[in-house]
């Protein structure tokens, strides 16, 4: 095997291999939990890859190194493997799962958030970003952005000795779960993610100041729609659960 990809070496294209066999084991334990045809992203030397094929059903495992993507297909003839970026391919298959590399996350999960067709997504990613997606010590304004739409949750913490080569900060397992019943219209999901990104970027100490600086109804309108929210005035964008975030953007009538 040649020592780079015609995209890379291993830093540029982000690789640290998950080599944990409980980590492993944890993740496809939670894809059994679903069904259906299953994504792979970034199938690397193949570890979840092979034991993935256990669960017997429909496999297609992407990677974006050439060499690799050949080394699978030859031990690995069962399953569907291509070559491709996965920033430019359709994510439509009823399951996605993969060890993302770290540098890509964010624009994995944009567009992850962003397709269609899909109902489950298991992915490992640095701990700070499953941490925050999940909400756990405040959400952050994309997870707030999409929860209408999805729902997030932590399975667990990844030791950075778990990959080779070891990288400088730990992993965690977040699952996103499409929403069976949406929070909010999704003919309104543009209008609705503007309106989350004005309050996470408006100025104010406190909702009620960063819509009343924004210019959003009167006070007396503002405050009812806090009460049909169940929000105090000082509440933080980040604190709002997704279940506030839909009450409150229909209680100010949008």
């Amino acid at each position: 095997m040649r020592s780079r990809s015609l995209h890379g070496g291993r830093h540029e294209l982000g690789q640290s291999f998950l080599r944990h066999r409980p980590t492993i084991d944890r993740i496809v334990g939670l894809v059994r939990a679903t069904d259906g045809p299953i994504l792979e992203i970034g199938a690397g030397d193949g570890a979840l890859t092979y034991a993935l094929t256990a669960l017997g059903r429909d496999l297609l495992a992407v990677d974006i190194d050439e060499r690799r993507v050949d080394r699978l297909r030859r031990r690995l003839p069962s399953v569907t493997v291509h070559q491709a970026d996965v920033l430019r391919m359709r994510l439509d298959r009823p399951v996605l799962v993969g060890n993302i590399p770290f540098h890509l996350t964010t624009p994995i999960l944009r567009r992850s958030l962003a397709s269609a067709g899909w109902r489950h997504a298991i992915f490992l990613t640095q701990w700070e970003v499953a941490r925050k997606r999940a909400g756990v010590g405040g959400r952050t304004m994309m997870t707030a952005q999409t929860a209408p739409w999805f729902d997030f949750a932590l399975q667990g913490r990844v030791p950075a000795a778990a990959f080779s080569p070891m990288p400088s900060v730990d992993g965690g397992i977040l699952v996103i779960k499409r929403r069976v019943l949406s929070l909010v219209d999704p003919a309104q999901r543009p209008a609705y993610e503007r309106f989350v990104q004005m309050v996470f970027t408006g100025r104010g100490h406190g909702i009620e100041q960063i819509l009343a600086r924004a210019g959003h109804r009167s006070k007396a309108s503002r405050r009812a729609a806090l009460d049909t929210a169940e929000l105090r005035p000082t509440a933080l964008p980040r604190d709002l659960t997704p279940e506030q975030w839909a009450m409150l953007w229909g209680a100010l009538g949008y």
